[in-house]
């Protein structure tokens, strides 16, 4: 390759670099509230761009004074730029030249061969991963409180994965590529997702996430067989059959989130964490929520507790004629759980014999990235936005938590949906995921203010439910807490909080991977491992330290741990020939509404 070759394939780089510098300039002042052009794509919908704003009007004041940090990432992104520069003149005429900075090990954006083998995208891609730390570093070292720097690092780093180069058709090889080999179809195609996203979104994007003709509730998810023996307005109680001649004495009541649908406990036959406990023997109840229209906008976060759990426990000892039983919560439901373990306490009821906490969180003194919600003009436009409509959007719920994993939850589904053209994969998981929920206004807000914000949960007396004043320390009932090493929702730091308030006998494990796949993980796959160690006085990261890592999956240690718990067999239970008459197969009607 001759140097003027080598040099007219550089300006075509720098032009790159130009145009993603414009874009760049447009996002940032989009993002401080000034006038921008729209952006090349319609991006996917999101909370008010307003928010962060004074996160970044902060960065501003960083930049006037900039710490030495700053300073120093600054000199080492112009060393690293010249460095670039001349690795990628060196590359244009064919010689070798070592990376100067390469993708993190999971991310998924670069996985394209282009990306490392063409000089021009690799230069591209460099500059990007340079420009992209040099921004966190400088927001990281921004001055001001530690909740302001989280809000900042989290709005900054929306920016910078929005304007990766990967999200633009003209600096993506992959989508390049597939355009020219579809003579144009992939575009074309990806135009008609784009309009039937938007048409489905009542003109918001709301872009499919999975192949939505594949699955159906009932059908191909939720399939575990059983009958719902009770409803009221809140939620459909599910009693699900045996599949053994023998179940414990003691039922389990399960109480799932209701932020999402209860299915993602029963997707399929060989990762349904309900059907495994059916499997092993127990009795097992399960709350389905109702999605919740306008007409429940003042529905209080004690009227799912009393509605919920407390109700179900009359039901299920009117059916297994056992007053004694066993709760097992999940996210927001094992917060439920906790409250509900707190007012059996003050009424001085030993009914529940075990308690089982899943990725929950009680003290929100640390609640991680889902924090920067939590930010009081932006809980005071969401009071305003559910006054008007009666509760919480699902849809923007959903985005809140996508956002928490933007590359992979927001923009892989943009670049497969719009710039490549493609149709959603068929996957239960992010099926599930876009089957979203609404939140009643009085509940969500109270949620929101009392227990995220204020952090009254752990303040013995903070709050008050049902006439009884919480404390969580006096709980004496044997708790499993699970937590998940790579949780964004449900930090396990700070689950791990939750060893230290209540008063009983605890055994605390934590799972690999996340929230979702740290909880779903049947023995059969033996993946991600978990850990355990006795000793819970331990601040968190001490704990680990010590702990005993264990291949596979938690599921056996957890139906160790409940059996010792559950009482002797007895005969099995059948659903259909129990004292209620059953209303409907499962898995109930409240589960297949959508919005």
């Amino acid at each position: 390759m001759t140097d003027k070759r080598a040099e007219a394939d550089l300006t075509e780089v720098w032009r790159a670099w130009a145009a993603w510098g414009e874009k760049s300039r447009t996002m940032w002042a989009t993002a401080l509230g000034g006038a921008a052009p729209p952006p090349p794509s319609p991006p996917p919908s999101g909370p008010d761009p307003a928010v962060g704003g004074d996160a970044a009007r902060a960065f501003l004041e960083g930049v006037l004074r900039p710490a030495q940090p700053v300073l120093d990432a600054q000199a080492a992104w112009a060393r690293d730029i010249a460095a670039l520069c001349q690795a990628s003149v060196k590359r244009l005429r064919g010689e070798e030249a070592a990376p100067v900075i390469e993708p993190a090990g999971d991310d998924k954006r670069f996985k394209d061969d282009a990306w490392t083998k063409d000089p021009l995208f690799d230069t591209l891609k460099q500059g990007y991963l340079l420009t992209a730390r040099l921004v966190a570093t400088t927001l990281e070292n921004s001055g001001g409180d530690p909740a302001s720097r989280q809000r900042l690092a989290f709005y900054g780093r929306q920016v910078v994965d929005a304007l990766a180069p990967t999200n633009f058709a003209a600096t993506n090889p992959l989508v390049r590529r597939t355009a020219l080999e579809s003579g144009g179809k992939s575009l074309l195609d990806g135009l008609e997702n784009l309009l039937r996203d938007l048409e489905r979104g009542g003109g918001r994007l709301r872009p499919t996430m999975s192949d939505e003709t594949a699955f159906e509730v009932g059908r191909t998810l939720a399939m575990t067989p059983g009958k719902v023996v009770f409803q009221n307005a809140l939620m459909q109680l599910i009693l699900y059959a045996p599949t053994t001649p023998k179940v414990h004495k003691r039922p389990l009541l399960v109480v799932p989130p209701w932020i999402n649908k209860f299915y993602i406990l029963d997707l399929t036959e060989k990762n349904s964490l309900i059907k495994y406990m059916v499997d092993q023997g127990f009795s097992v109840f399960v709350i389905s929520w109702v999605n919740p229209d306008a007409g429940l906008a003042e529905t209080r976060f004690e009227d799912y507790l009393s509605q919920g759990p407390l109700a179900a426990m009359e039901v299920m000892a009117e059916i297994t004629g056992q007053r004694a039983l066993g709760l097992v919560g999940y996210c927001i439901g094992g917060t439920l759980t906790a409250c509900t373990l707190a007012v059996l306490a003050a009424r001085r009821d030993h009914r529940v014999k075990s308690a089982t906490f899943l990725t929950t969180l009680v003290d929100f003194s640390e609640p991680g990235e889902l924090g920067v919600f939590i930010d009081p003009p932006l809980l005071d436009a969401l009071d305003d936005q559910m006054a008007r409509d009666g509760g919480l959007d699902g849809d923007l719920l959903s985005m809140a938590f996508n956002m928490l994993r933007d590359n992979d939850l927001i923009w892989s589904v943009f670049i497969n949906n719009y710039l490549l053209g493609k149709t959603p994969a068929a996957f239960d998981l992010l099926y599930w995921n876009g089957d979203s929920t609404r939140m009643p206004a009085a509940m969500q807000r109270y949620y929101l203010r009392e227990m995220y914000q204020k952090n009254k949960l752990v303040q013995p007396g903070g709050l008050t439910v049902l006439g009884h004043a919480l404390d969580l320390r006096r709980i004496r009932t044997p708790v499993y807490l699970l937590s998940a090493r790579d949780d964004h929702i449900a930090p396990w730091t700070s689950t791990f909080k939750a060893t230290g308030l209540y008063g009983g006998p605890l055994r605390f494990v934590l799972a690999g991977s996340g929230h979702i796949a740290g909880v779903i993980n049947p023995p059969a796959k033996a993946r991600y491992g978990y850990w355990t160690n006795a000793d819970t006085s331990l601040e968190a990261e001490a704990w680990l330290e010590g702990a005993t890592s264990h291949e596979g999956s938690w599921w056996p240690d957890w139906a160790t741990w409940a059996a010792g718990h559950a009482g002797p067999k007895v005969a099995a239970r059948d659903p259909a020939k129990g004292p209620r008459p059953p209303l409907e197969d499962a898995p109930g009607s409240y589960v297949k509404v959508r919005i």
